[in-house]
């Protein structure tokens, strides 16, 4: 009886066992089975060890929260988890494949970004008249830092700053005597340093000018190579010649730019040296290696300092022939005794010679080494006017296989003093016809040593200008002064009217400077033409400016599309900017003549009938429709007009050999981006 009693207990105990509840276990459930087995009609069952589950108990489990790994794989190995499994894990590495394909896919599409000086216009400052801070009369580095915000104020990212080497500058600074020190007069490497740094801060780039052809002859370079000291001895092109009863008798009949013998006869040396410039301006020998390795420590010792890019200047004149000859005359039959004019001669043997590009190339290999970081490319355009063999300009661009500059400095507008739709057509054309597949075009009407495009041209064809400018493809360069319509200073003897000082406001001196002279004439009428009574008119020039530059910047059709001719005479040019897979069009009909009307319905057939101003020289006319057969315009209007089209102009038969793209791209307005496989 007492066996039997402690079996009884032992069997009720482990029965009891079975109920402990770690946690995984409903509450519940426990509480059915502590009723279940102190009800009077079960007993308790005891815990078989060893024995096969009966059978429908594994068919009747089912997963619950908490379940522990024993149990959680037992789940798992069923079929109906195992596929599912299989099944979202096969599709995680499909779609992971097809997003990479689908990435790699868009970037082989996607047409190259546009650089940061492809992006902007160029604004180009002459920094002795742009801003004076300390009252001498002379703009510094420290006046431009201050006025970066009109910089920004024109939509503007890219300044260009010529030349503040140390030098005479007598000759507008390019006779240099130090490559490697700034100016005192436009202030200290300090306050360049602080310049760029600000430039940099507000999200702009700066370039500025490199002149490696020649020194002042009171460079240090110099001195020691008239005294035949060392390796300075070559750095120049000296050569005997015959000094008489204070006459010398050249080498050759070679002329300087300015007029006379480009030979100059020097009493230390007693030899002649060789200048394509002023006398005090000698050029340095470029056949030899120590001088070019001179100028890649100039290139690496501004890059250094945070300079973005250079405009090299007066590349073309590098190298000379070593065979001296005399170079043929344009009239034959002219005394050769009396040529004393650059342009009496054939410059056959002083410009563009064989090696010329390689030195060049070898700039743009330096500047490369600087232009790994992202976004710090290094930009390098090129000053060599060719006015006669648009050709040898081309050249500039290098070739598809290897870069020269990224673009040569188009100045084949400048030339112009007197205008009409046909010259403007005959140069843009001139340019886009001839510039190599896939380069990038550059246009400029004004520049340091140019008469202002209000005192060359007319003031009625400021804003005309501007909006040609503004709306070619390609990157344009704005004079300083040009935004507002500057004139050049009148005077009979002034040598320096167009580089007189920005007109910023009414105050004395129109604001350029506090102090009680300037160093150059201010225009008399700045208390009309400066930026701040600009500012606040909104029909000004300097806003319609602004509103041209942001266009530029915002519109992709004008960014990097299509142009197309459409019309030319003698009072008009016109032309459209269209992509790609928009249907969005901007055609320009700038009146470079009189006041006309002309029928583009009858040059586009495919024009809509009516079109919008989205901007005119003539703000009141803005937002206005105008019927496209009848567009009339007055002399030094322009009209920026807007419309929507399924037929652009660059795919129609007729105007194939009108058309021309630098950058092609096509716009997907499904996927909002840019692709090549148009």
């Amino acid at each position: 009886m007492g066996d039997e009693g402690m079996k009884t207990v032992s069997i009720e105990l482990g029965g009891k066992e079975g109920l402990e509840n770690n946690g995984f276990v409903p509450s519940e459930l426990l509480d059915e089975k502590e009723t279940d087995f102190t009800g009077q009609d079960k007993a308790p069952k005891p815990c078989t060890l060893g024995t096969e589950p009966e059978a429908g108990q594994e068919s009747a489990m089912r997963p619950y929260a908490g379940m522990p790994k024993e149990v959680l794989l037992q789940f798992s190995s069923q079929a109906r988890y195992r596929v599912t499994r299989e099944i979202l894990f096969w599709l995680i590495i499909a779609s992971s494949l097809l997003l990479v394909a689908a990435t790699i896919a868009i970037i082989a599409m996607s047409p190259k970004c546009l650089g940061w000086w492809q992006a902007s216009p160029i604004y180009q400052i002459y920094p002795r008249s742009f801003k004076d801070t300390d009252s001498d009369g002379n703009g510094d580095l420290k006046g431009i830092q201050e006025k970066l915000d009109h910089i920004q104020y024109l939509n503007v990212k890219t300044i260009w700053i010529t030349s503040f080497y140390k030098s005479a500058l007598n000759d507008s600074g390019y006779g240099i005597e130090d490559f490697q020190e700034v100016d005192p007069m436009f202030g200290t490497m300090k306050d360049f340093e602080e310049l760029v740094a600000a430039i940099h801060d507000k999200g702009l780039k700066v370039i500025m000018d490199l002149i490696p052809n020649h020194t002042s002859n009171t460079h240090k370079w110099f001195q020691l190579s008239r005294n035949r000291n060392g390796k300075y001895t070559d750095y120049y092109i000296w050569h005997d010649c015959v000094q008489a009863s204070g006459r010398t008798i050249p080498p050759n009949n070679w002329v300087s730019i300015l007029g006379n013998s480009s030979w100059q006869y020097d009493e230390v040396r007693k030899q002649c040296y060789f200048h394509q410039f002023g006398k005090n301006q000698p050029d340095l020998n470029f056949r030899n290696s120590n001088v070019q390795e001179e100028i890649h420590n100039i290139i690496r010792f501004w890059l250094g300092k945070g300079i973005d890019g250079f405009s090299v200047s007066t590349v073309k004149f590098l190298l000379e022939a070593t065979h001296l000859r005399n170079e043929p005359q344009v009239n034959k039959s002219q005394n050769p005794d009396s040529i004393t004019a650059y342009s009496e001669l054939y410059h056959d043997y002083t410009t563009t010679q064989v090696g010329m590009h390689d030195i060049v190339r070898s700039f743009r290999h330096t500047m490369d080494k600087f232009s790994s970081e992202p976004g710090r490319y290094r930009f390098m355009g090129t000053e060599a006017n060719d006015e006669d063999n648009i050709g040898e300009t081309m050249m500039y661009y290098g070739t598809s296989f290897i870069q020269e500059a990224d673009f040569p400095f188009n100045f084949y507008l400048m030339n112009m003093n007197q205008i009409s739709g046909n010259d403007i057509f005959e140069l843009v054309s001139l340019w886009m016809k001839n510039m190599p597949q896939g380069k990038w075009p550059s246009w400029a009407v004004g520049d340091p040593n140019t008469a202002r495009i209000s005192s060359r041209i007319g003031k009625e064809y400021i804003n005309v200008i501007n909006m040609l400018l503004l709306t070619l493809p390609g990157t344009p360069t704005t004079y300083y002064g040009e935004e507002i319509g500057m004139k050049d200073t009148p005077s009979e003897t002034l040598t320096f009217s167009e580089k007189s000082p920005m007109q910023w406001d009414v105050s004395l001196h129109a604001g350029f400077s506090d102090g009680d002279l300037t160093w150059t004439l201010v225009n008399p009428d700045y208390s009309n033409v400066n930026v701040k009574v600009q500012k606040e008119q909104r029909n000004s020039t300097l806003n319609l400016y602004r509103d041209l530059s942001s266009l530029r910047t915002n519109e992709l059709p004008i960014h990097r599309g299509w142009m197309c001719y459409v019309w030319n005479d003698s009072n008009v040019f016109a032309y459209v900017r269209e992509l790609d897979g928009l249907d969005q069009v901007f055609m320009m009909v700038l009146n470079f003549g009189l006041e006309t009307t002309i029928d583009l319905q009858a040059s586009v057939p495919a024009l809509p009938l009516e079109v919008v101003i989205k901007f005119s020289t003539n703000i009141s006319n803005r937002g206005e429709t105008v019927n496209t057969r009848t567009i009339k315009t007055e002399k030094g209007e322009g009209l920026v007009l807007e419309y929507r089209t399924s037929k652009p102009v660059h795919t129609t038969e007729g105007f194939k050999d009108k058309c021309f793209v630098a950058e092609k791209a096509c716009y997907s307005s499904t996927f909002n981006l840019l692709y090549t496989s148009c």
